[in-house]
């Protein structure tokens, strides 16, 4: 009996992460598209398939589901855009250049931007949010430092690295209103020469 008990476990827990993460991945959509003031719980529920209780089982709090889900994807990303150079970048910054840059052009950012706004008059999301974007900034720049082989002991370098991230942030702002994509690749062939003469 016990037997069957462990082997009925494991299904509900599978179908508990899966509901997680479609809850995840629907809220992450709702406020890109949507906002925060169009965000609610039942619609992030209603989107991913699930009841409302079901979502609130696993987020009590609408802040909670928002914030788990930007810090979702932002892993996600990250893990990504670590498995487009598995090996290192192997000196093509411009490529590396354009994979950062593209974390910030999709639906990611758009939803941490919402999320940003939301924070800043709303009291109880602000230290989570700020707290979050701590955390997704240091990872980005680890990552930047990583695959750009970057010494951040010689003068300048620690600056140009974060110089880069936001300029990237930048790009995905001026990306909400317009792409530009003729633009944007001008500025990652810059942005990547000037890394190649500040790197070395």
């Amino acid at each position: 009996m016990a037997g069957v008990t462990s082997v009925d476990r494991v299904p509900k827990q599978d179908r508990s992460r899966v509901t997680r993460q479609r809850l995840l991945e629907a809220a992450v959509a709702c406020l890109a598209e949507r906002g925060w003031a169009g965000s609610t719980v039942s619609v992030v529920a209603e989107r991913a398939g699930v009841s409302r209780g079901a979502a609130q089982h696993h987020f009590p709090t609408r802040e909670d589901l928002f914030t788990a889900a930007v810090e979702y994807v932002a892993e996600e990303r990250s893990t990504a855009i670590r498995a487009l150079f598995p090996d290192g970048a192997s000196g093509d910054r411009r490529a590396v250049v354009a994979a950062l840059v593209d974390l910030y052009t999709g639906p990611l950012f758009r939803a941490a931007l919402h999320l940003w706004v939301a924070a800043s008059n709303e009291e109880q999301l602000r230290p989570r949010v700020t707290e979050l974007e701590a955390r997704v900034g240091r990872e980005t720049h680890r990552i930047a430092v990583d695959l750009l082989a970057a010494d951040e002991a010689r003068p300048g370098v620690r600056e140009t690295v974060q110089g880069l991230l936001d300029m990237a942030r930048g790009l995905g702002l001026a990306n909400l209103l317009t792409d530009d994509g003729g633009r944007r690749e001008r500025v990652v062939a810059q942005w990547a020469g000037i890394l190649d003469e500040t790197l070395g």
